[in-house]
């Protein structure tokens, strides 16, 4: 057999991968299966982006490649989008570049910007498209755990000197998944600096950017003095309009940077689907009818998931933005011994803190993807699973 290489070697699983393979199994075996794991809600796209679709994908050019230049009304609706939403002005042809969902351009631009002996610092938990673009590039990642202690935020003070001055990009991303936390404007504008200062690139995931709740409103990571200079910003169709399986997104940076992820796709793929995009373009064109009705729906969820799990037995907090609640585990339970228990038993899914890495561990992710009445039937069935596990440490 051919030799695997070191760097794959050093994937550590895909805790989602295995996931669906185990519902479907619970599902032949008869169970009544709640999945509250994945971010990948029950919900409707947007009508115009359904009709728009369907309009494009019978026009002949759609068909065609539409390379790293994609469909130029989708720049050009990003581009009015970002100035509507943030006040942040971008060009659509130097600095946008059209993604087959943010995950893939979030991995990718590792390649353009690390390199062995460089590191990229990666919160822990986090999404694993950032050690996933850093492992590939055969380079060190650095995992800075995300604990309640610092109100889950990144602090470069914190990381040692050595690291720091190996650093080729900072990932960041609030609202954060899986915490929900969010970032102060006083912390981005931290950051920021400390960035400058190193010369580090600080790849800012904004992908729940949408999903707030409160009266709160997420920022721009542009929104920023400086960020400019070192900042990419990623955004994604998936959350925002329930488009998850659409694979469509967006980077926003300035052109050197900007260009360099184009030019690094340019060697892996030829462009999104454009019909898709055109859907995309409808869709940020809906915001305004679409987005707030939309966001209601996650906030009814929250509240009813916030309310079922208290009353089961778990402490949590109302996020203020995402579609995710991250619930502390009792000392002497393990997360991943948590989650196995309550798929198996009940036939509930949810998250492991572990699965996102050792900084999650003591924590477990449901997301609000389903009716508030099946979330409050898992928290009941949780709280059975919990009470039982409880009994067994004490």
């Amino acid at each position: 057999m051919p030799k695997i290489s070191s760097r794959f070697q050093q994937l550590p699983e895909y805790l989602l991968a295995r996931v669906p393979a185990r519902k479907k199994a619970l599902l032949e075996r008869g169970v009544d299966v709640i999945d509250l794991g994945a971010g990948d809600a029950d919900l409707a796209p947007p009508p115009a982006a359904l009709q728009r679709l369907t309009e494009a994908a019978n026009e002949p050019a759609m068909q065609r490649y539409g390379f790293g230049l994609g469909l130029p009304a989708f720049r050009e609706a990003v581009v009015a989008w970002m100035a509507k939403r943030f006040g942040c002005r971008f060009d659509p042809y130097s600095e946008v570049v059209p993604l087959i969902g943010s995950k893939e351009g979030i991995s990718h631009l590792a390649f353009a910007y690390l390199q062995e002996g460089r590191v990229g610092i990666i919160p822990e938990p986090g999404y694993n498209s950032y050690q996933g673009g850093t492992l590939l590039a055969g380079a060190e990642a650095y995992r800075y755990a995300l604990r309640p202690r610092t109100d889950f935020l990144v602090e470069l003070d914190e990381i040692p000197d050595d690291v720091l001055r190996r650093a080729g990009i900072l990932y960041l991303n609030y609202p954060n998944n899986p915490t929900a936390a969010v970032a102060p404007l006083d912390y981005l504008e931290r950051v920021v600096r400390r960035c400058r200062e190193l010369d580090i690139l600080l790849v800012y995931d904004n992908a729940y950017s949408e999903l707030a709740f409160d009266g709160y409103v997420p920022p721009s990571i542009f929104e920023v003095e400086g960020a400019r200079e070192v900042a990419v910003e990623f955004h994604s169709m998936s959350k925002t309009y329930n488009m998850t399986g659409w694979r469509c997104g967006w980077a926003v940076a300035r052109p050197e940077i900007a260009g360099a992820l184009a030019k690094v796709k340019s060697f892996v793929d030829t462009g999104q689907f454009m019909a898709v995009q055109a859907a995309a373009v409808a869709a940020l064109e809906s915001y305004d009818a679409f987005v707030p009705r939309n966001v209601a729906i996650f906030r009814e969820r929250r509240d009813a998931a916030v309310r079922a799990f208290r009353d089961a037995g778990f402490a949590c907090d109302a996020p203020r933005a995402t579609m995710y609640l991250w619930i502390p585990l009792p000392e002497g339970i393990a997360s991943a011994d948590f989650a196995e228990r309550l798929m198996e038993d009940e036939g509930v899914i949810v998250l492991p803190g572990s699965g996102f890495g050792a900084g999650g561990e003591g924590f477990f992710r449901i997301s609000f993807i389903t009716s508030p009445e099946r979330i409050a039937e898992a928290a009941r069935r949780a709280g059975r699973v919990l009470a039982s596990m409880t009994a067994g440490v004490a």
